[in-house]
């Protein structure tokens, strides 16, 4: 079986069980229905870059060659809910000073390079040094529709996702969680870095007890103790966001989308552009090749 076959199961069954985090040289040796996959891009000189490991959303079809990399959430005391943005240290590299975001979470090394792909290493606000309240804000033309009284700029909060256990669109099965879409670190600048928050029982058991009923089939979610330990620390009030931006072409794909009805995705991501399809409930180390940012 190739791993084009594994991606374009003929039914839809494909509920996977999640892998635990493992070593880079293990991940590149994973075969095609394995968990991870392996992306090369071309780079260029820069700071960072290089083979990366980041806990994503998994792609389950379609050409994209991995899933969309998880952005771990804080809910301040107001319910206001903020991105984590890795720490920020420098470092020498051949003689230069660079300025590096990493740091643990979770029991994983979380970067900044998990989000240099699409373009995105240019942003300004991926730039270790971009001084942001890491806030999510809604932006002009939001994704879903219960979003489109909320005025540009207003901040996400968790009361907006109260009725995350009974939500739905007409898509798929109502009650697996409330998305929203959101842009981060895009304050007073050129770029904007598209973000999807999803509120979810699911996400809320998976962290908490490691298994949840799934509500298309009979085989439920689970993931390993190591998977568990970072939602527990990427997620909270089973709020849990990503970088919405296909690995495929870099298009903006959607939870619960029309479009995805007919590829067995009511109750996944999917993108329009080339019907890639991700599981938002099967969170998964991925490497890939990140692309250096354009300086230090």
């Amino acid at each position: 079986m190739s791993a084009d076959d594994d991606k374009y199961p003929g039914e839809s069954g494909r509920r996977r069980f999640v892998k635990g985090v493992v070593g880079g040289a293990a991940l590149a040796g994973v075969g095609a229905t394995g968990s991870a996959s392996v992306n090369s891009l071309t780079t260029s000189p820069g700071a960072g870059g290089g083979a990366t490991e980041a806990m994503a959303i998994e792609n389950t079809a379609g050409p994209a060659p991995r899933g969309m990399p998880q952005i771990p959430i804080e809910i301040q005391s107001d319910g206001t809910i903020q991105g984590v943005w890795p720490e920020v240290s420098q470092e020498t590299v051949q003689g230069q000073t660079v300025n590096v975001a990493e740091m643990d979470l979770g029991g994983v090394t979380y970067s900044s390079e998990w989000y240099q792909y699409c373009g995105v290493e240019t942003y300004e606000g991926i730039q270790p040094q971009y001084e942001s309240d890491n806030v999510f804000y809604v932006g002009s033309a939001p994704g879903f529709e219960w979003q489109s009284d909320i005025e540009a700029g207003t901040a996400l909060n968790v009361d907006m996702f109260d009725d995350y256990e009974s939500w739905g669109n007409g898509i798929g099965v109502d009650g697996i969680g409330k998305p929203g879409t959101a842009n981060w670190r895009s304050q007073d600048t050129e770029d904007t870095i598209p973000v999807n928050v999803l509120r979810s029982p699911v996400i809320e058991q998976l962290a908490a007890n490691g298994q949840a009923p799934a509500p298309d089939q009979n085989e439920p979610y689970t993931v390993t103790d190591s998977v568990q330990q970072w939602l527990q620390a990427s997620t909270s009030q089973g709020v849990m966001a990503w970088l919405n931006k296909c690995t495929h072409f870099c298009c903006v794909p959607a939870f619960k989308a029309e479009g995805g009805v007919k590829f067995n995705a009511s109750n996944e991501v999917y993108c329009p552009c080339h019907q890639s399809v991700y599981e938002p409930f099967s969170i998964v180390p991925t490497l890939f090749t990140a692309r250096p940012r354009p300086d230090g």
